[in-house]
């Protein structure tokens, strides 16, 4: 047996906590009469885009009159969030990080996509926790204007952050 590969990251997986925060402000929005959810254009932006559907998914496949049922939604998202627990444990690679702190990171980054060009992150793998913590009230905008859902987010995510 060959001894394990020192310079891959800790394997991660996003936790119970990290799940909720990401459902409850995803949500599954939409929701027709048979039970089945629609589209609906990003409510923030100035264009629509990106449309959305389910647990937060986006992409080319995900247009104007999508539908998909619950299964779909829940099974896209185990697809969807993989992606971005991996991105973020190679991210954080072995830096300390808590349960809490890679849950709040990968709630930021399946919301933003920019675990890796923000301030916060680098903040986080300098150890600089209470700093990166303060980070996330800064990423509260949508095409330039504060949204309210988004600080609350934002602030669900940083107190997850900060508990031990």
């Amino acid at each position: 047996m060959s001894a394990p590969d020192a310079t891959l990251p800790p394997a991660r997986a996003l936790g119970a906590a990290g799940k909720a925060i990401i459902q409850k402000w995803e949500g599954c929005a939409r929701r027709l009469a048979n039970g089945a959810f629609a589209a609906y254009p990003d409510p923030g932006s100035a264009d629509g885009k990106p449309w959305t559907i389910g647990w937060g998914s986006t992409g080319p496949d995900i247009t104007q009159g999508t539908v998909w049922t619950q299964a779909q939604c829940d099974a896209r998202f185990a697809i969807d969030i993989r992606r971005f627990v991996d991105a973020v444990a190679r991210f954080v690679g072995a830096n300390p990080t808590t349960p809490n702190q890679f849950d709040a990171l990968v709630s930021f980054h399946y919301n933003t996509g920019a675990i890796r060009n923000c301030t916060l992150g680098r903040l986080h793998n300098q150890g600089r926790f209470a700093r990166a913590k303060e980070e996330f009230a800064k990423w509260i905008y949508n095409d330039g204007k504060p949204m309210n859902g988004l600080k609350a987010r934002r602030a669900a995510e940083a107190q997850l952050y900060g508990t031990p």
